[in-house]
């Protein structure tokens, strides 16, 4: 065992166990092992560090601390592979070679202990101690994903003004989509009457332009202006459907707006206004109560 100091079995008492466990782990210079694979040396550690935690609570000093770790080391190292009559023999013997560093109170205190923990799950030390234990690990890969940053709380709302807002902002969204399709849609409609129109004049050819009869002029000049009315037909009815939609939103929008939700607690506009309106609330008190006698 590497040789511990009072200071660091101090430091390890002070500590949380899992920061002490770790502290111990580096004051005994042991190499880096995985707990949950290597359950020998784990549960090693865990006997040292619970025999220095029986230390401190029983009074022993920082330096006696030290020697009890010391003990437990040698005590496990010494019974491994023995029977549980040898064991006793064995901790009847180191408690002897120990006499000259513990007082009695001292020896008698880390006799019971010892006959409580170790002698007690004797066999059950053993089996850890001194057989290689087969550890069947599954691994699995688990992504956690945290919470988004919050906004600071100076910017929160309550949760009713919130909902109304956010109604109010998709009923304008829904307008201005209104809005824009009707543009597009003229835009749609002024792009299908220019191509109609060439293809209607594309029948006649150069020579036939230059000889037409007032008959086949006036049917081309028909057909040219029924393609017109047509078009405008499809985007004025186009248009009066939007506008009815539109008027529609325009009313969801008016109604959100009369029925505002009051946000909770309610918006306080400052300290004289605050005082006012507790005069004001005082002032119509005693008028009521005037008006009574």
């Amino acid at each position: 065992m590497a040789l511990l100091t009072p200071q660091g079995m101090k430091e390890v008492f002070q500590l949380q166990k899992p920061e002490g466990r770790k502290h111990l782990w580096a004051l005994l210079n042991w190499e880096e092992f995985d707990e949950v694979r290597d359950f020998r040396r784990s549960i090693l550690l865990d006997t040292l560090y619970e025999s220095i935690v029986f230390a401190v609570g029983k009074g022993f000093p920082w330096v006696k601390v030290a020697q009890v770790a010391k003990f437990t080391e040698e005590l496990l190292q010494e019974a491994k592979g023995c029977s549980i009559t040898e064991a006793v023999t064995i901790l009847g013997n180191k408690l002897r070679d120990y006499q000259g560093q513990f007082n009695t109170s001292h020896l008698l205190a880390l006799c019971d202990y010892f006959h409580n923990t170790f002698i007690h799950h004797y066999r059950l030390y053993q089996y850890v101690l001194c057989q290689d234990q087969e550890v069947y690990l599954t691994l699995a890969p688990l992504e956690v994903c945290t919470p988004p940053q919050p906004l600071p709380l100076a910017k929160g709302m309550d949760r009713d003004v919130w909902q109304h807002e956010q109604q109010v902002a998709e009923l304008t969204i829904a307008e201005v989509q209104k809005r824009t399709n009707v543009l597009l849609l003229k835009e749609a409609l002024y792009l299908e009457q220019e191509h109609m129109l060439q293809k209607t004049f594309q029948a006649i050819s150069m020579q036939q332009r230059q000889m037409l009869k007032r008959e086949e002029l006036e049917n081309l000049i028909s057909e040219a202006i029924h393609i017109q009315i047509e078009c405008l037909k499809e985007l004025l009815q186009y248009e009066i459907q939007i506008t009815f939609d539109i008027l529609d939103l325009k009313l969801q929008k008016k109604t959100l707006n009369l029925n505002v939700p009051i946000p909770f607690p309610p918006l306080v506009t400052g300290q004289s206004g605050q005082v006012e309106s507790v005069k004001s609330y005082k002032a119509s008190k005693e008028k009521k109560v005037k008006a009574k006698k």
